[in-house]
């Protein structure tokens, strides 16, 4: 039996006297689509930065793959794909170098490397100006760019804080498809998202973060349950139900 893809045990990180994430205990299964959610502030970066090794617990435990962090980061880092909120990309590389210097970061050979990032550019629709670096890409672009990347070395596990944002639809929706087409081959996607459609679209299971506390988990099914929507559920279960507050002058 396969371990879980992600195991969080009373995780905590706290800063000065406030704790962003609060005694949080999680569990992913492998082949998973992972929704995580929650209002602005309730810890969902905190936590992703905490899996990706970017930022180290006060307390408790992570395990991905099952392998604890972060006695085996090094071989938990080599099967898992990032696309962080705020894209950490070269921006003096082009997107194909980018690309293959990742993938060598990666193990692959330097020809596979090369391949693949070719092959990437082309199915990102980034190879019209081949020899553009990336500090002249807007946002969209680097996306594109940080999803190639998290893709070219076939990772077990994807994390992804808001990796659709600043993307237009046509990019997205290649994005969601892809991530669909790894999830059916056996891989585990663990994604953040403010847009609630897209969440529902996508993910099999989600929890629901308020102040660095899972106030909710469940399958999709589970969690709209008695509701019309996960936007439904969600603003329920946060207390963001002001619909009835008017302003006198609007």
């Amino acid at each position: 039996m396969q371990p879980p893809a992600i195991e969080l045990c009373d995780l905590r990180k706290v800063y000065g006297a406030r704790a962003a994430v609060d005694g949080l205990n999680l569990r992913v299964l492998p082949g998973s689509f992972f929704g995580f959610l929650g209002p602005n502030g309730a810890g969902k970066t905190t936590t992703i930065r905490m899996l990706m090794g970017l930022a180290t617990p006060t307390s408790g435990s992570i395990s991905l793959l099952g392998l604890p962090m972060p006695d085996h980061a090094v071989e938990i880092k080599r099967r898992i794909g990032l696309v962080p909120d705020e894209s950490l990309l070269f921006d003096h590389l082009t997107g194909l170098e980018f690309l293959e210097f990742v993938g060598r970061m990666y193990g692959l050979e330097r020809p596979i490397a090369r391949e693949r990032a070719s092959e990437l550019i082309a199915l990102f629709e980034l190879d019209a100006e081949p020899k553009k670096l990336i500090a002249g890409y807007s946002k969209g672009m680097r996306k594109r760019v940080a999803m190639a990347a998290a893709l070219i070395h076939r990772p077990q596990l994807f994390l992804m804080d808001e990796p659709f944002e600043g993307v237009d639809a046509v990019g997205a929706r290649l994005m969601k498809e892809l991530l669909l087409e790894q999830v059916r081959h056996g891989a585990t996607v663990f994604l953040t998202s403010h847009v609630l459609e897209v969440v529902e679209r996508l993910c099999d299971r989600v929890a629901i973060l308020n102040a660095g506390k899972v106030v909710l988990e469940g399958s999709m099914q589970e969690l709209r349950a008695g509701s019309a929507s996960l936007e439904d559920t969600f603003v329920r279960v946060i207390g963001g139900d002001r619909s009835a507050e008017v302003l006198d002058w609007l």
